[in-house]
């Protein structure tokens, strides 16, 4: 009787140690499973919502007047050599990237002594303190830089207008505009007889006027572009000699130009641009990576992208991989968050969309809370950039699909979690208790031997139960079940 108890002892161990090792694969195939599933969720987002902006800026980046990539070669005169000049791209929010970008272009351009820096400009604004460095970057220039608002239906407004009358020569397409140049917080609205307005208005006022008095452009206009946020057409920038030019093309500007005298930080230069040669300088991939995640539509991917894997690494810990793809959207969201105008508002209600998932996973509220994220989410996509005078804008073609899915994502998890906390266990000791079985050895509570799931098991019961009695289990005490007979009021 010993050696068959013992028998059936190690047989029920070795069996349960199978099932626990299938299930600790399974587990682990599940695991899997779902980090594969977010790391697809991921990538389908980025291919449909970040590539197409992406796309679309360098659509833009590249609509130049001009012709000829890297390099073109401007009209015949005379038999000189053609002169060197270098051209960039500057489009979207001015911001470290932007900066950085400009430096390097400067710097290159001064190193292989180009006759120009031809930056065409297309830009709504940005940061004050950026601003600042690329005027002084500018200022401080061996080699002339020109400034060219380019396409028609660009802008240089707000910081963009201060930059653009910083450069030795300044010019802008027909169908383009300048000026708008107060200065706002960001996600804050200050009154205008505030002390902070006026100190932020005052400082921003007289470096418009530095810059004016030093290019000899319009300095009563500079002011009242921060002060009175005035605006001008191309046409009208060159009435009030806010600009040098009005050109149609680079090929009219660069002809307008020739012969025109210029001071730089080595000098009075005379420009040659006659007869020309010009490169394009691309921006490095930090550059890219820098430019690209200010855009105001792609901050707020990443800030969705990093909401999701957060969320979903909460309510499934320990796989890791959506965790740590959320961190580092997360972080690059943030920091394209610090470059841009954003509404706190907007902000904290993004944020108080991700609580009320959260606590979608650990309360039963019927979906309630579920619907109030999805509420507040929408909610604050659209007053997250809503800051009077930024000029940066989330793009509704960017905003509902992501708000469709990524909301759709949060319930969808929820969802899971909820009914995974609901169901019955499906492994271990407590997905014995509840399950039916038979007695085949006199139960009670002496003990006695119970036959589930085709083993047989050690059981006793409160009452005396004869071989052939279905039973029900109602709990588990080491090897031992503890069991009753099946009836209605049994557990």
């Amino acid at each position: 009787m010993i050696s068959n108890c013992l028998k059936r002892y190690i047989t029920t161990e070795k069996k349960q140690a199978a099932q626990r090792k299938t299930g600790a694969m399974q587990s682990s195939s599940f695991l899997a499973l779902r980090a594969l599933i977010f790391s697809a969720f991921c990538l389908f987002l980025f291919l449909l919502l970040i590539l197409p902006c992406t796309a679309l800026s360098a659509d833009k980046g590249h609509d130049l007047s001009s012709k000829g990539h890297p390099a073109q070669v401007g009209a015949v005169t005379a038999s000189k050599e053609p002169v060197r000049i270098f051209r960039i791209q500057l489009s979207g929010s001015i911001n470290p990237g932007m900066l950085q970008f400009l430096r390097r272009a400067v710097k290159k351009a001064e190193l292989e002594d180009a006759e120009l820096l031809l930056v065409v400009l297309n830009t709504p604004g940005g940061l004050v303190r950026t601003l600042r460095d690329m005027v002084q970057t500018v200022m401080t220039s061996k080699i002339p830089v020109a400034v060219y608002v380019s396409p028609a239906g660009a802008q240089a407004a707000s910081a963009g207008a201060l930059f653009t009358m910083s450069a030795h020569v300044a010019a802008m397409a027909p169908g383009t505009n300048i000026g708008a140049a107060h200065p706002v917080v960001p996600g804050k609205e200050i009154k205008k007889d505030s002390t902070m307005n006026q100190k932020m208005e005052n400082d921003v006022a007289a470096l418009a006027r530095s810059i004016a008095t030093e290019r000899g452009r319009n300095v009563k206009w500079a002011e009242e572009a921060v002060r009175k946020s005035v605006s001008a057409t191309a046409s009208e920038a060159l009435k009030l000699k806010i600009i040098d030019f009005v050109a149609k093309n680079q090929e009219e500007l660069l002809a307008l130009m020739d012969g025109m005298e210029v001071t730089t930080a080595s000098g009075k230069v005379q420009l040659h641009t006659a007869r020309y040669s010009v490169t394009d300088i691309e921006p490095s991939l930090r550059e890219k990576l820098m430019l690209t995640i200010a855009d105001p539509n792609i901050a707020y991917i990443l800030m969705m992208i990093g909401a999701a894997g957060l969320y979903f690494e909460l309510a499934h810990p320990g796989v890791i991989l959506p965790g740590v793809a959320g961190a580092i959207s997360m972080i690059l969201g943030l920091f394209a968050m610090q470059v841009l105008p954003v509404n706190t508002t907007g902000l904290l209600l993004i944020a108080l969309a991700l609580v009320l998932f959260l606590l979608e996973l650990f309360i039963t509220s019927h979906g309630i809370l579920g619907a109030a994220g999805v509420i507040s989410l929408v909610l604050g996509s659209l007053m997250l950039y809503d800051t009077p005078g930024s000029g940066v804008a989330l793009s509704a073609s960017v905003m509902w699909p992501t708000v469709v899915f990524t909301g759709g994502f949060f319930l969808t998890i929820a969802f899971l979690a909820a009914r995974a906390q609901l169901r019955r266990p499906q492994a271990g000791r407590e997905a014995l208790v509840g399950e039916i079985g038979t007695v085949r050895e006199a139960t009670g509570p002496s003990g006695g031997m119970v036959f589930v799931h085709g083993e047989l098991w050690k059981a006793v019961s409160p009452e005396q139960l004869e071989p052939g009695t279905e039973i029900v289990i109602t709990g588990v005490t080491g090897m031992k079940l503890q069991v009753r007979r099946n009836s209605p009021d049994s557990i």
